[in-house]
Formats: structure tokens, sequence, C-alpha cells
């Protein structure tokens, strides 16, 4: 008996592995201008999951670890907007170097995507940055707002470069871990629901994320100029940056490309 897609079973790893290929050859080779502006939606999205998480955290008093959680949650608002409403995301497109390892596009494709989706998603960033600051949105909470954002960035620079790659690097492993989950999903509710503990996880564990980096530091330099360094920050989004770039390429990306599409592999 024939069984409604819609209602069956996730797709398996193996079948995830081949989606995820196909998906980077679409990405690699789409039009610049749709992946730009694309890329500046995924920009703003993912800065409006930082704001989210900012609000939640002021002012509470549950406690470290649920305040974290409730916090991660919050910035799940992000990726759910990028996986759902549709938008380009740097982090997650470093999943694309499946289809690169592959042999489906080619270096100069892959690095394409990734220049554009990532100034796009700079560019969201410091658009929703602007917006905030003419928002005033430092001011809710009698002000409180405005000092967590400030704390936040001031941590993100005062971060040792091998502290902030290592959190680079994991955070990327469970916002790629996050996209790989959705994309065996069929539904709007599979993909929602795959995307909660991944993100909300890696926000609860303190990971850095390059992308929310380009709202929270920038942020935290407006509001805080002389606590927030500038070589501090410049410094946390590069190593950040390259700390992504592995973790999603090469502990994901490329450790399901060896279980599952090196050659040999259907035989394994």
């Amino acid at each position: 008996m024939h069984q409604d897609p819609l209602f069956s079973d996730a797709y398996q790893p193996r079948e995830i592995a081949h989606r995820v290929t196909h998906m980077g050859v679409t990405k690699a080779r789409a039009n610049a201008l749709t992946l730009l502006i694309l890329a500046v939606l995924a920009g703003a999205f993912i800065s409006l999951g930082a704001l989210f998480f900012a609000v939640v955290i002021t002012g509470s008093e549950l406690g470290f670890g649920v305040t974290r959680l409730l916090g991660g949650l919050a910035f799940c608002l992000g990726l759910v907007l990028v996986v759902i409403a549709g938008a380009e995301l740097f982090t997650g497109n470093n999943l694309l170097a499946m289809a690169w390892a592959s042999g489906e596009i080619r270096g100069s494709e892959l690095l394409r995507n990734w220049w554009l989706v990532y100034v796009g998603n700079v560019i969201g960033c410091l658009g929703t940055v602007l917006l905030a600051v003419w928002a005033d949105l430092a001011s809710l909470g009698g002000g409180d707002l405005g000092e967590t954002l400030g704390r936040i960035a001031l941590a993100k620079t005062e971060l040792s470069p091998l502290a902030a790659f290592a959190r680079g690097i994991l955070c990327n492993v469970l916002v790629c871990l996050a996209v790989w989950l959705a994309m065996g999903g069929h539904t709007v509710t599979d993909k929602f629901l795959s995307i909660l503990l991944p993100v909300s996880a890696f926000v609860a564990l303190g990971f850095e994320h390059s992308v929310a980096n380009w709202f929270f530091l920038p942020m935290g330099l407006w509001l805080a100029p002389e606590a927030v360094s500038l070589g501090g920050a410049a410094v946390n989004l590069a190593v950040v940056t390259v700390g992504n770039i592995l973790g999603g390429s090469l502990l994901v990306a490329g450790v399901y490309w060896l279980a599952y599409l090196r050659r040999g592999s259907d035989s394994a």
C-alpha cells in the first residue's frame, strides 16, 4: 500500500546525505543577487533571534542553567526563520563542503557561495543593529536590555583566541546538525522541532556563532564603546568564522561524507 510521504517516517541518514549534496549543488549555482538577498534576510533573522535571547535572559532570577536554556530556545527563532521561511546562512552553508567532496561542485563555486552569503549575512546583521538603535531597544527594561547587550559583547571580546576558535567549532557542529536534522523532516513541524535542541544547546553552552556575533559585537560597540574593544571584536569575528567553517565543513559534512558518500560506502 502506498504511504503518503507527508506522513511517512523521516528521511534516513544516507538519504539526508544525498539531499544535502543536491541542495549544495543548487545553492552553489544559484543566482548571485538571489543569494545576496536571501543572505541579508538570514543575517536579519539571526539578529532577531539574538535580540530575543538577550531580552529573555535580562533580569532572569531562574538560575544560570534554566535562564540559558530559555535564552537558547528564544535564539532558535533565527534558525527557524532561516530554514522554514527561506534564507541563506553562512554557517549552515558550510554543509556545501559535502557537494564539493563528492565532486558535484568546484572549489570556486563553494567559495563563491560562502563569500556572497557571508557578506549578505553581515549586511543583514548591521542593518538590524541600525534599526535596533533607531528603535531605542536598549532602553527596554529601564535600560537593562542595553546593559545585557553590552555585557554579552564584552564577554565575547575577552575570550582568548583559542577559546573563541574552539567555541566556534563546537557551535557550528550543532548548527549544521540542526540543519541536517531539518533536512530529514517532511513537514514544518518536523523541521521546527529538529532545530530546537541543537540550537538551544549551543547557545546555552556559550558557543560562538560568527553571524550572531556580527550583531552582538557591533551592538556592544555602539552601546559601550569605552568597554568593548574594537580589536577584540575583530579577533573574535575572525577566529570564530574559521572555527565555524571547520566545525561545519569537516566535523559534520566531512564525517557524513566519509560515512555515506565516499566511494565504496554503499557497500559498507
